[in-house]
Order: C-alpha cells, then sequence, then structure tokens
C-alpha cells in the first residue's frame, strides 16, 4: 500500500487538480482513503500478530533455561552464580525479546520497502534517483561504525548487571548482620559504586546509538534538497508536461519514495541498534542453554539402596572455581547403619561439603565415597536424593527453640514425619546424643526429636502448624 499510494498522489496532481477535473480529484481520493484504511487494519494486525510472536519466544525461551538450570549440578551454578542466572532469565530474555519482536517487523518490511521504493524511482526517474544510489553506502558505513563502538559497551554493561544483582542479594540476605554492625553506610556505598558504573556504561552507549538518528536526518533531508533542485530543473525543462519529462505529481512522489526509503533505513538502523543490544544478552543465554550438567545418571544406575551405610575411603574435594585447594583432604570415615555421628567444626571447616558429598550434590575429586555399599555415582541420582536426608541441628528440639516451650514431643514428631523433615530409620548426621524413649506414633520407629532451624522461618512455621503449636511467642527469628 504504501508503494502505491505516491503512484495516487501524483495522478492525483497530474490529472485532477492541474487539470481542473474535480470526478478525478474524487476518484483519486476515495481511493488513497480506501488504501490508508487498509493500511492501518494491516499495521495494527502485523503489531498484534509480532507482540504475540515475540511474547511466546520469550517465554519459550525462559522455560527453556529454566529447564536446563533445573538439571544442573551446584557445581554449574556455582560456574554461572544465582545472580548471573536471574539476569540472563530475566533482563537478557526481555532485550532479546524487543530485538526479535523488531527483527521480525522491521528487518523484513524495511529491506522490502527499499527495493520496492528504489524500482518504482528509477521507473519514474533514473537520474534523480541515483541520489539513493550516493547517499546509502555513506549511511550504512556511518551506522557500521556505531555498532562497531557500541557493542563492546553493552557487553560490559551486562556483566555489570551480575554484580548489582549480587550486591543487593547479600545485603537483603544479610539485612539483620548489616544493621547490627551499623554496616548501612557501607552496602549503601557499594551499590552507588556499581549503580554509577552501570550509569556510566550505558550512557555512553545510549549517547553513540543517539547519533543515528542525526545522521539520518541528515541524510533525508540531504535526500530531499538534491531531489529539489534536480527536480524542480527538470520540470522547468518539461513544462509540468507528462508526455516530456518530469511533473509536480513526479516530483512529489519521488519526495515521497524518498522519505520512505530513509525512514526503512532508519528503522534498520533502529533494529541494528537493538541487535546491538541483545547480541550480549543472546551471547549469555546461549551459554546457559548450552551448559550440560556436571553430574548425570551413569549408563546403568543402580535403583535401590540396600542400607544407610556410609563409607569415605581416602575422600578428597576442591570446588571447580578453586581447584588448586582442596576443601577435603584424603578424609577417611565410616558410619554403620543406624549409628549417630556428630559432625562438629567452626564456621568455613567444610561440615556441609563433606554432607553435600553423600548425596551426590558434588563429586568427590579423589578417593570413593559409598552408601550401602555401592558407589555414589552409581545410584540413579533420584534414588540416592530420596533415601539421603538431612536435617541441621543444635542443642534443644526445634519447637523449644522456635515454637512453644510446653509443647508435647509426640505431636512435633508426627509433624516432622508427615512433612518429612526427618528420616525414619535411615542414617542422621547431628550433633546431639539426645533420643526420645517413646517411639514416633506415625511411622513406628524410635526417631531422634527435630533439632535446628529445619531451613527458613516458613517451614519452621509449617511444622509448628502441622503440630498445632503456636508459634506467635516472637522467638521465630
Amino acid at each position: 500500500m504504501e508503494i502505491i499510494i505516491p503512484l495516487c498522489m501524483a495522478d492525483l496532481i497530474d490529472f485532477g487538480i492541474e487539470a481542473g477535473n474535480m470526478d478525478v480529484v474524487w476518484k483519486y481520493a476515495i481511493a488513497l482513503l480506501i488504501f490508508a484504511l487498509l493500511e492501518l487494519g494491516v499495521g495494527m494486525l502485523s503489531a498484534h500478530i509480532g507482540a504475540k510472536a515475540a511474547a511466546g519466544f520469550a517465554a519459550n525461551l525462559r522455560q527453556d533455561m529454566y529447564d536446563n538450570v533445573q538439571t544442573f549440578a551446584f557445581s554449574n551454578i556455582d560456574k554461572f552464580s544465582t545472580t548471573s542466572i536471574v539476569t540472563r532469565l530475566t533482563t537478557d530474555v526481555t532485550n532479546v525479546q524487543n530485538a526479535y519482536q523488531m527483527l521480525i517487523r522491521m528487518a523484513i518490511r524495511g529491506p522490502i520497502m527499499i527495493v520496492f521504493s528504489m524500482i518504482v524511482s528509477f521507473g519514474i526517474n533514473r537520474s534523480i534517483s541515483l541520489v539513493f544510489l550516493a547517499v546509502i553506502p555513506v549511511l550504512a558505513i556511518l551506522l557500521s561504525l556505531i555498532i562497531l563502538k557500541v557493542h563492546p559497551v553493552f557487553e560490559r554493561v551486562f556483566h555489570t548487571y551480575d554484580g548489582l544483582n549480587n550486591v543487593v542479594q547479600e545485603n537483603l540476605r544479610g539485612i539483620r548482620v548489616v544493621k547490627s554492625f551499623n554496616q548501612e553506610e557501607h552496602e549503601t556505598g557499594k551499590f552507588k559504586k556499581i549503580s554509577q558504573s552501570i550509569y556510566e556504561d550505558f550512557g555512553k552507549g545510549e549517547r553513540l546509538i543517539a547519533l543515528n538518528s542525526p545522521l539520518m536526518q541528515a541524510c533525508m533531508y540531504a535526500c530531499m534538497i538534491l531531489i529539489s533542485w534536480i527536480g524542480a530543473k527538470a520540470i522547468l525543462a518539461s513544462g509540468n508536461n507528462p508526455a516530456l519529462g518530469l511533473t509536480t505529481g513526479d516530483l512529489t512522489a519521488l519526495i515521497t519514495y524518498a522519505i520512505q526509503i530513509l525512514t526503512s533505513l532508519m528503522m534498520l538502523s533502529m533494529v541494528f541498534a537493538m541487535i546491538t543490544i541483545a547480541s550480549s544478552s543472546a551471547k549469555r543465554i546461549g551459554e546457559l542453554l548450552q551448559e550440560k550438567t556436571d553430574i548425570a545418571n551413569p549408563e546403568q544406575p543402580v535403583y535401590e539402596v540396600s542400607s544407610g551405610e556410609i563409607c569415605f575411603e581416602n575422600v578428597s574435594f576442591s570446588y571447580a572455581s578453586k581447584a588448586d585447594k582442596k576443601v577435603l583432604d584424603r578424609i577417611s570415615l565410616h558410619i554403620p547403619s543406624g549409628q549417630t555421628v556428630g559432625i562438629l567444626g567452626g564456621t568455613g571447616s567444610s561440615k556441609t561439603s563433606l554432607v553435600q558429598l553423600i548425596p551426590r550434590l558434588y563429586d568427590i575429586t579423589d578417593g570413593s565415597l559409598t552408601v550401602g555399599g555401592v558407589d555414589v555415582r552409581r545410584y540413579d541420582l533420584d534414588t540416592l536424593r530420596s533415601a539421603v536426608a538431612m536435617v541441621w541441628r543444635y542443642r534443644e528440639p526445634l519447637y523449644q527453640r522456635y515454637g512453644h516451650p510446653a509443647a508435647d514431643d509426640r505431636p512435633v514428631h508426627g509433624a516432622a514425619c508427615f512433612l518429612r523433615l526427618h528420616p525414619c530409620g535411615g542414617v542422621l548426621l547431628y550433633a546431639v546424643p539426645q533420643r526420645l524413649a517413646d517411639p514416633c506414633g506415625m511411622c513406628g520407629h524410635g526417631c531422634d526429636p527435630v533439632y535446628g532451624e529445619a531451613g527458613n522461618r516458613a517451614q519452621r512455621r509449617l511444622l509448628c502448624g502441622a503440630a498445632d503449636i503456636p508459634c506467635g511467642s516472637g522467638r521465630l527469628y
């Protein structure tokens, strides 16, 4: 429609207005109105379909990324960091979504408009249309230079976003510690520093991209001036006679096609700018999608854990980020099924690292680790992790620490078994040698009382609620 409308305008001027023929004016006016309404309807439909396609693409991409993250071992998560994964699932996907929406609309429509407008323009007047061929290469070179300058800036910005999210996450997780030690100003300073870094880099990139508009405007008006100057001379030479040469209507059509060609180039420059921003995000998304889990099921997995016996034989372990530094070095430990073992140590003494090797949240670096006489690497992961449970414990039962001091053991026990907060009949690692004399009413085993924090506040409230114990005592911290 946009190609036909300028031709109708040219005929309206030459054969209607110049000739003083109102019938021709009305005929072309009605035709222009119909074409304009059709173009409006098609444009609205294109915008709706484009937005729906882009939203669906982003939803599918985000789902695929999330599904792949669910297969990651702890070592894979350590490689990317939680904050980086969150940024890739949110900001990076949004950037790619916006670029995709512009790509399927403008990047297809723009080149088609340029090609057909050039064809019709050369059909009207070949010598004047050569102006377009002179402007397009200059514009393409300048836009390429801008893109080459902008790309590294935005790549740096998105890496800084990860750091910003990390600062916010650390502050929120340790907000009580921050307030207890009066470190609000320090945390505010950290946030301001990294936020200022993003502001400066993003501002630099946006200032470079903003050069697109003045370049396009300069080229557009230069073309219009040249076309008007050359066209006016051609009209004077032909006496505004269609049979002898260029007419006023033809000049109007050429100016309209010049605007369409340069507008299409401007749209393409916007697409290139968005692609430049999104290319860094797309690269980061691709890294997350292509990452394969470091821990997978063996070819012929074992689907049954025969007993709770655990045996460490010269086990060594180091995190991938610090492969040269062993967290555990030649650890040997034998825990018969049903035995109670206390693991004591200060903060950072690798207690958690040791325990996380049992359900194979991490793979050992050297040595051998068996559960029920079978190497943990031979088990089906779901089978192994369903058979191994961990509860961190302290010196007093959960309901005395977080619930109600007068509560009875039995309802807490029953609720814990019902919620699967401690493993009945299995091996349990904890640091308190205290047992209940009476067995648990729900599972029939002599289980230890539930000690420690047992997860977050919501989980503790859930346990107290299931045991019908009031937990509004003000001690639930």
